[in-house]
């Protein structure tokens, strides 16, 4: 069977629409950068960095859920694995741009010889910084974002190939399947050392380099991950409503549902975790991040951040029909992208811009512009292949399967 997706007109011109959009933004920013004061300058570059980052970290999800799934051989995603690998096959488009955004940051970015997004760039004596340098230094920043980015985006094309090899491979050989578990096990290894590690520490954490939280990388991890598998969830909706994915059931999107709600709940334990143990702490390198947050100009994020990340997945998402309805499904994956899009913005931009800050036509715009990248890019990628991974080992078990 031949599962072939053609790119909708529609989606075409929404997709080249959101660039066009975020590319006029980034132009006009320029201009506003150009005869702006400083924070107007660190602006321009901290909403880009939020939404590299994001963008790049919610994408490489999909390369950990290819990698977890096949390490536990798991059924439950074969019905839609070519989703995940579209996404997970686009890593490097983002990688570079993350590359790009943080090395002309690092770089390029001086205010009266002061990098104002990161600080320990430009120490100027400060005694704090200049202990943590040994971490804290261009060399170090360079070569982990550069050995991270390019295993991510090696992992992510080396699944989506492996996958198409499949289908060349003689019928019902594990050859190609057991490579892809070895492949697999060696990818969470990178996963385990960079993601929930090392990389948020240097990309978001150290925006705010007088504060420090052990918790912060699966923190961040929680947060990305619900937002890669709502991403997942759009796209198989999408191509569901188009005809496509003709084994994907509401099964299926139970399963989605489900990691959705049980992630929001994983989220909302490290978000609190993290707090309490500050609260309780109450030291105050630790607290000055919670400080600025929960009672400056920030708190509407602070507490729309639990709200939306919490609060709604668990009031719609926590009974078993909600997870097997489309629309709600949808809904709430809509919402957690854009959710977890607010946490990442509470957690990168405060420390750069303190009380001056902005969610305006920006930071609009420059999220339209990543989000049809991310439209434009993955729509190609699913043209050029089949949506059904045929001679999958698991493929008939995911099309009997059952929540």
């Amino acid at each position: 069977m031949n599962d072939q997706f053609q790119i909708p007109a529609s989606l075409k011109k929404t997709s080249m629409a959101l660039i066009l959009i975020g590319l006029l933004t980034l132009v006009l920013g320029g201009v506003f950068l150009l005869k702006g004061d400083e924070f107007e300058k660190t602006r321009f570059w901290i909403v880009l960095l939020q939404n590299s980052v994001f963008f790049l970290m919610i994408s490489v999800v999909s390369v950990f859920i290819i990698a977890a799934s096949s390490l536990a051989q798991g059924s439950w995603i074969v019905a839609y694995r070519r989703v995940a690998e579209a996404i997970a096959a686009n890593v490097w488009v983002f990688g570079v741009i993350a590359v790009i955004i943080m090395f002309a940051i690092v770089f390029g970015f001086n205010i009266n010889g002061h990098n104002t997004i990161y600080e320990w760039v430009t120490p100027h004596g400060d005694k704090i910084l200049e202990g943590k340098s040994a971490f804290l230094n261009t060399k170090m920043f360079v070569g982990f974002t550069v050995v991270t980015i390019g295993l991510w985006a090696f992992f992510g094309q080396k699944f989506r190939s492996l996958s198409l090899a499949q289908e060349n491979a003689p019928k019902n050989s594990p050859r190609i399947h057991w490579l892809t578990v070895r492949w697999a096990g060696l990818f969470l290894v990178v996963y385990a050392l960079t993601q929930m590690s090392t990389t948020p520490w240097m990309w978001m954490m150290s925006v705010q380099p007088h504060w420090f939280s052990t918790m912060f990388s699966w923190y961040t991890f929680a947060s990305a991950f619900v937002s890669g598998m709502s991403l997942i969830l759009l796209w198989v909706v999408y191509l569901k409503n188009q005809g496509n994915l003709i084994f994907v059931t509401k099964e299926h999107i139970h399963d989605l549902g489900k990691f959705m709600f049980a992630f929001s709940i994983f989220w909302t334990y490290t978000w609190f975790d993290q707090y309490m143990l500050i609260w309780y702490g109450n030291i105050p390198e630790e607290t000055v991040f919670y400080t600025l947050r929960q009672h400056g100009p920030y708190a509407i994020f602070f507490y729309s951040n639990v709200v939306i990340n919490f609060v709604m997945p668990i009031l719609i998402l926590m009974t078993r029909p909600s997870k097997r309805n489309y629309f709600t499904a949808t809904f709430m994956a809509m919402v957690l992208i854009f959710g977890h899009w607010l946490d990442f913005y509470q957690n990168i931009i405060p420390g750069p811009m303190q009380a001056h800050w902005s969610l305006g036509w920006y930071e609009m715009g420059v999220l339209a512009l990543f989000a049809g990248i991310m439209i434009y890019c993955v729509s190609r990628t699913l043209t050029k292949a089949s949506l059904i991974p045929k001679n999958n080992v698991f493929l008939k078990e995911s099309v009997v399967h059952l929540s």
